[in-house]
C-alpha cells in the first residue's frame, strides 16, 4: 500500500518554502522486526520494487538475492516524480532541488518512520546516487552502501549528456518521446545494438527496426510519464556531487562509517566504470571496508536492470551475510538462556 508523509515548510537548496509530499511502501517483514533495506529508483522509476509490477522484482521477493521473507525493504517515490498520480505533487520549480535536498527529504522520512538504521541501501545510476548522497548525510545510518551504476559526482560527460536531454524536454513539440529516444542510445551500447538488431528492417513500416524500437521506448514512456517529471530527475542528475561542491568528493565520503560496495559495469557509457573505479582507489586508501565488483556485459547502463543473475551473484554475500548472523544470534540466544 502507497503511504504518505507531507513535510509542510521543507526548504530546498535555493532556499525556497513549499509543502513536499513523499510517498513510500514496505515489502516484506513489517518495520522493527528485521533489518530494513532502502532501494533507490532510478530516473523513470517509482516505490514499486517488487511485486507484479515491481521493476526490480527478479532481485527483491520471496527468496530472491534480497529476500522479503527476511528483511523489510522500503521504496520512496523521489517528491515530484509524478508516481503519485496526483498533478498537484510535481516539483515545476525543478530547478531549485538537487539530489542532496531529495537526501534530506529521504532522512526526515526515516526518522518519522523511526528507522534510525539502515542495514542496506542500494540504487542504480540516480538512485545510487541519492544513496551515496544519504550516506555522507548521515554517515552512521547505512551499514552497506550499494551504488551501482553511479559514482558520487556528475562526470562532465554526464552534464553534457543530461543538458541535451533538458534542451529536447523543454524545446521539442513531442518531448518526453524524443528525450527517450536519445537516453536510449546512451543507456545501451554500439554492441548492444547490433546484437538486437542487425540491421533488420520491419516487414511492415520498412524501417530499421533500431528506428522502431526507439520510438516504441519513447511512446512507452510518454503513456506513463509527467514531463515535468522527467524534467526534474535529469535535472537531479547533473547535481550529484556529495562534496556539495567543496572540496574532493571522495574527501566527504570517507566518513561514512559503513561497508562500501561500489558496482560498475564495464560496457557502462554513461556512469564509466573507469570513473567508479578511481573513487574506489580513492576510498580504499583511507578505508579497509571498501570494495568494488563489476557486472560484464554488452548492454551498457541499463545492465542493472538486465543482468539480474550477475548482480545476485554480486550482491549475494552481502545479503546472505545477515542472515548467518542471524543463526548465529539465534542458537546463542537458545544457549544463553
Amino acid at each position: 500500500m502507497l503511504q504518505e508523509i507531507i513535510l509542510p515548510d521543507f526548504e530546498n537548496s535555493a532556499g525556497s518554502l513549499q509543502k513536499i509530499h513523499v510517498f513510500f511502501r514496505f515489502f516484506g517483514r513489517e518495520a522493527g522486526t528485521a533489518p530494513v533495506v532502502l532501494v533507490n529508483h532510478s530516473l523513470t522509476g517509482d516505490a514499486d520494487v517488487t511485486g507484479e509490477k515491481g521493476w526490480w522484482k527478479e532481485l527483491v521477493g520471496p527468496q530472491k538475492c534480497i529476500d522479503t521473507n527476511r528483511f523489510c525493504v522500503l521504496g520512496i517515490n523521489v517528491p515530484g516524480n509524478g508516481a503519485s498520480g496526483n498533478r498537484e505533487h510535481l516539483l515545476h520549480n525543478y530547478t531549485e532541488f538537487t539530489v542532496h535536498d531529495v537526501a534530506r527529504i529521504f532522512s526526515t522520512v526515516l526518522e518519522k518512520l523511526k528507522i534510525d538504521s539502515l542495514f542496506a541501501a542500494i540504487g542504480g545510476s540516480i538512485g545510487g546516487a541519492l544513496a551515496w548522497h544519504l550516506a555522507v548525510l548521515k554517515p552512521n545510518l547505512i551499514q552497506n552502501l550499494i551504488p551501482i551504476a553511479t559514482d558520487l559526482k556528475a562526470t562532465d560527460w554526464v552534464l553534457g549528456q543530461c543538458k541535451v536531454q533538458d534542451q529536447i524536454l523543454n524545446n521539442s513539440v513531442d518531448p518526453i518521446h524524443d528525450a527517450r529516444m536519445h537516453a536510449m542510445t546512451f543507456y545501451r551500447t554500439p554492441a548492444s545494438f547490433s546484437a538486437k538488431f542487425r540491421r533488420k528492417k520491419n516487414e511492415l513500416n520498412f524501417q530499421f527496426e533500431v528506428a522502431n524500437w526507439l520510438s516504441y521506448h519513447g511512446r512507452k514512456l510518454e503513456n506513463r510519464f509527467d514531463l515535468a517529471a522527467y524534467k526534474l530527475m535529469n535535472h537531479l542528475l547533473t547535481t550529484i556531487d556529495v562534496s556539495g561542491g567543496n572540496g574532493e568528493p571522495s574527501a566527504a565520503a570517507k566518513k561514512i562509517s559503513g561497508n562500501i560496495h561500489l558496482v560498475g559495469i564495464d560496457s557502462d557509457l554513461f556512469f564509466l566504470p573507469e570513473e567508479i573505479r578511481g573513487t574506489y582507489g580513492e576510498l580504499s586508501e583511507v578505508k579497509e571496508n571498501v570494495s568494488y565488483h563489476e557486472i560484464k556485459s554488452i548492454h551498457g547502463h541499463d545492465a542493472f536492470l538486465i543482468e539480474y543473475e550477475q548482480l545476485s551473484q554480486i550482491l549475494e554475500s552481502i545479503f546472505n551475510q545477515n542472515k548467518t548472523q542471524n543463526e548465529e544470534n539465534k542458537y546463542s540466544s537458545l544457549w544463553n538462556r
